[in-house]
């Protein structure tokens, strides 16, 4: 089972200074954060030096009862533990884009906001939210 903690020391024991840039998909702002969340999903998964992508996935299999969408909270859920929600900002001054909603300390399984694949993905009724929050520079390719 991961926790905070540990994703803290895989973070500190694989340190880069840069998130790999991913474009995938039409909405391109979802897609600049996508290096952000695999960064963070591998920290709790400690799959930083995991090259093969299909072992890679597996252990995120093992780690997150729920990997999110991109329009419903949280991002992941790692089992019998915490709810994470991934925001990224776009330069060091901005503000956390919250999609028009306050930081919440708790995710409950009632909540009207999350997915009912989130709702049935272990048993739950409440959850501690964490918020994992990251730069990601941009750049624009003409």
């Amino acid at each position: 089972m991961s926790n905070i903690l540990k994703a803290f020391v895989n973070i500190v024991n694989n340190y880069q200074s840069s998130i790999a840039t991913l474009a995938s998909g039409n909405n391109r702002a979802n897609s600049m954060g996508e290096g952000l969340e695999q960064f963070i999903q591998n920290a709790f998964a400690n799959s930083f030096e995991i090259d093969d992508e299909a072992i890679r996935l597996e252990s995120f299999a093992k780690t997150f009862s729920y990997q999110g969408n991109q329009n419903n909270p949280p991002d992941l859920i790692l089992y019998n533990s915490d709810a994470i929600e991934i925001k990224k900002l776009q330069s060091k001054s901005s503000a956390i884009a919250l999609n028009s909603s306050y930081p919440k300390a708790k995710l409950e399984a009632n909540s009207p906001m999350i997915t009912q694949k989130c709702k049935e993905c272990e048993e739950w009724s409440i959850k501690d939210m964490l918020y994992a929050i990251g730069y990601v520079k941009v750049t624009i390719k003409i």
